[in-house]
């Protein structure tokens, strides 16, 4: 069964069940994804879903440090409660110990050695670790790493 799949039949389930609140961010997936497959005209893949959720995603944490700032706690609590119905469907998330090892075999696969190589090691990175890690995060690390 395809992301896509799966989220279709947790959208039934939480309409048999009632849960009104799941059931709304389950559709505000899904509209989402099928947005972004009448843009493009093509059928979505299970990565090009994990990209529409972590970009949902993204900008529910935007949304969260704007309303925390503007002293809107209620809806900010609302966006957190959404961003915990679309964690659930993307994969567990990289330590710091697998980043670091993906890091280092990827400089290593690249011959990677200064800064300047550092377009090569995220793109071998990122396509390991696709959804799994921040990518900001991380690039931040493989600078580091080559700088030193």
């Amino acid at each position: 069964m395809t992301l896509k799949q799966q989220i279709t039949e947790d959208m039934k389930t939480a309409m048999r069940g009632g849960d009104k609140h799941r059931l709304g961010v389950i559709r505000l997936m899904l509209a989402a994804i099928k947005q972004r497959e009448v843009d493009e005209r093509i059928e979505l893949d299970d990565a090009q879903v994990l990209t529409v959720l972590e970009k949902m995603l993204k900008q529910r944490k935007d949304s969260v440090s704007q309303y925390a700032a503007a002293g809107r706690e209620d809806l900010a609590d609302v966006e957190r409660a959404e961003m915990t119905v679309i964690e659930g469907y993307l994969p567990a998330k990289l330590g710091d110990e697998e980043i670091d090892a993906l890091i280092t075999a990827a400089i290593a696969a690249t011959g990677a050695s200064s800064p300047r190589d550092m377009g090569k090691v995220v793109a071998a990175v990122k396509e390991k670790a696709a959804g799994r890690a921040d990518m900001g995060v991380v690039s931040g690390r493989i600078k580091a790493r080559l700088a030193g």
